[in-house]
């Protein structure tokens, strides 16, 4: 799947849509998605530190709102850079930040789908 400044896979068979800054793709109840967000500032990998302490920050924000806690926090290599990843219920967010965007790749109840999204994600 391509979308602006990025690409990556889906499981074969999947539903996919692209509202203007996202790629969903859904098969029953299982969904991926990657959307882009524009930075303020321009991302400096040299705070990886403390963007990784607001990130915590945040997921552990959406995982209350959901009624969660935040289950798993951890510091991954996706698309050749450090990024924060996270599950609370049955989701998994992680953020890909890169110069002046973030890219927000989501999983609910994806299990193998979600494992591809997440090795196969690219910056374009």
């Amino acid at each position: 799947m391509r979308g602006r400044g990025f690409t990556f896979q889906v499981l074969h068979g999947w539903n996919v849509s692209t509202p203007a800054t996202a790629v969903v793709a859904r098969q029953g109840g299982e969904l991926v998605s990657v959307t882009r967000f524009p930075l303020l500032k321009a991302y400096d990998p040299a705070k990886f530190a403390a963007v990784a302490t607001e990130l915590d920050r945040v997921a552990a924000q959406l995982a209350k709102k959901a009624g969660s806690s935040l289950a798993d926090k951890e510091t991954i290599t996706v698309a050749g850079r450090k990024i924060r990843a996270y599950s609370y219920g049955n989701k998994r967010i992680g953020f890909v930040l890169d110069g002046r965007r973030e890219y927000q790749l989501l999983c609910v109840n994806a299990g193998d789908g979600c494992d591809l999204l997440f090795h196969s994600f690219t910056l374009s």
